[in-house]
């Protein structure tokens, strides 16, 4: 089978660095050409909540869609998203983008809403693919960026997985944490 580009969402607001690093472990068991974005701290949006880490993910798959996010939501729940007593969000991996599939796919919608919605999807997916196209909108990440008006609070911050620093210390000094 032919691989597919796929752009993941990754985000965790409990014991953060542990849940990414273990997503991302796990993504690249089965992913090939793994790249991460620079990883932000955010402010929640939408839950009352602790603050969030998230990043973005490019890669290539040869697994269907349906099989891709089977396999998500076993890492997530690897991790405890699912547990009755689980608090906050341990770890939550979300399609973005499918190739250039637009439309619902049992459920799941793509391009992801919140790609154009939250700066915490969006700055990362134009730091890691800049010229990359959204393609509803036609326009690339860089520029959906550059002109996007969403009101959050977000900032660089230094993470570190399998010994390499995923963001860079220029971006931690050009936008520091309040």
């Amino acid at each position: 089978m032919p691989l597919t580009t796929v752009f993941l969402g990754l985000g965790s607001n409990v014991d953060r660095h542990r849940h990414l690093c273990a997503g991302l472990d796990a993504l690249a068991a089965f992913l090939v050409d793994l790249r991460c974005s620079p990883v932000f701290e955010s402010e929640p949006v939408g839950i009352r909540s602790g603050p969030f880490y998230n990043l973005a993910v490019l890669a290539q798959t040869d697994l269907p869609l349906a099989e891709l996010d089977r396999r998500l939501k076993a890492i997530e729940a690897d991790n405890g998203r699912y547990a009755p007593d689980r608090k906050g969000l341990p770890l939550d991996i979300d399609v973005l983008l499918y190739d250039d599939l637009i439309g619902d796919f049992d459920g799941l919608q793509l391009p992801r809403a919140e790609i154009l919605r939250n700066a915490f999807v969006l700055w990362p997916l134009a730091l890691l693919a800049p010229a990359a196209r959204h393609p509803a909108e036609g326009r690339s990440f860089a520029a959906l960026w550059q002109t996007a008006c969403i009101g959050q609070r977000l900032w660089p911050v230094s993470f570190v997985w399998r010994g390499v620093e995923l963001t860079p210390a220029e971006l931690r000094a050009a936008f520091p944490a309040p």
